[in-house]
């Protein structure tokens, strides 16, 4: 057996970003990797996640998940290969998903580490289309808007991780029209050929209210947002009288250094008696086995689709975020460990 490692490399966040984070906020750092306990794991970590969530976490602001530390190791969802482990329930070579990424080995509690089989999907699946990501799809959709069948449905951020899972959702659960909106033609052509929305539109090609319209000329039942700003703007004008909005993240006003104005048509949601609703997946846990039955069935049949944009090596982990941020990615933002 060979020696177990004594340090790991991990990016520290070393100033609080003012806007839009640089690579100067953040530090690459060797740490010596703590001692086993009893009740731990050692895992070494395959792949981690870097998700638009993070960047709020980079303010010292009380939110529903806890800031970063300043030059303290960043977390967030891993998969790795167990190497050592001090608890009866978890054995070497099990492969596991973890909260401890953004670093090359890390010492969890057994009880805080869920078991993922490979041979059901690869292990990059359980970060975005049968984890957290596609989690907050299916409970965004299904539960906090209300989704029917025969609903129109809107989805800004379509081509990312959650966006692009809430749209085929909703057409295998018998939705009548999905839209789509992306950043780039490619993206859009995407949408359309690959998964399969109706239609889709690049935001930056023109006024989004007007883009809506054209693509949803008799109105939208559900927006799930992701974006914000003149999004949700567009969506409650083109929604019905008891339109649902699932508001999952607003990533036009992440690095806005001003409070973003409110939509202009915002008393449009008493005539329409619109729902907005928020949407926090750690609410929804309940879903979690009836979601990975559902989903990774979809994922084996080849009914529902997913992209991957994986960025090789821990050095890079920083550049992956900030290229997230920048919408560099289609589908799922991964950072690989392997060689």
């Amino acid at each position: 057996m060979s020696a177990l490692p004594t340090t790991s490399r991990e990016w520290h966040l070393t100033a609080r970003p003012h806007g839009w984070p640089t690579p100067a906020d953040f530090a690459l750092r060797e740490a010596a990797v703590p001692e086993v306990g009893e009740g731990q794991v050692l895992v070494r970590n395959k792949y981690f996640s870097v998700d638009p969530y993070m960047r709020g976490r980079m303010n010292d602001v009380k939110s529903y998940v806890p800031p970063f530390q300043l030059d303290q190791p960043m977390d967030g969802g891993a998969v790795g290969e167990v190497i050592a482990s001090r608890d009866d329930s978890v054995a070497v070579g099990d492969h596991v998903l973890h909260g401890l990424g953004w670093r090359e080995y890390a010492v969890v509690d057994a009880k805080r580490v869920a078991k993922v089989d490979p041979s059901l999907a690869p292990l990059t699946a359980y970060l975005g289309v049968l984890g957290m990501p596609g989690l907050t799809a299916y409970a965004g959709l299904l539960e906090v808007a209300s989704f029917k069948e025969g609903d129109t449905v809107f989805v800004s951020g379509a081509a990312g991780a959650v966006g692009s899972e809430v749209g085929q959702i909703a057409k295998l659960k018998g939705a009548s029209r999905v839209i789509g909106s992306a950043g780039s033609d490619e993206k859009v052509k995407l949408l359309v050929e690959e998964y399969g929305f109706d239609a889709a539109f690049n935001y930056k090609n023109g006024d989004v209210t007007q883009q809506l319209k054209d693509a949803a000329p008799d109105g939208i039942d559900v927006y799930f947002d992701n974006v914000g700003g003149d999004h949700l703007e567009a969506a409650i004008s083109a929604l019905k009288v008891h339109g649902r909005v699932a508001i999952c993240g607003m990533i036009s006003m992440y690095n806005a250094t001003e409070p973003s104005p409110a939509p202009r048509n915002l008393a449009m949601v008493i005539g329409k008696r619109l729902r907005l609703q928020g949407l926090l997946v750690s609410d929804h846990a309940n879903l979690q086995s009836q979601f990975v039955e559902e989903v990774s069935a979809w994922v084996r049949s080849g009914e529902l689709k997913y992209s991957e944009t994986k960025v090789p090596g821990i050095e890079n982990g920083v550049e992956a975020f900030l290229g997230l941020l920048r919408g560099e990615n289609t589908g799922k933002m991964i950072v690989s460990l392997e060689g």
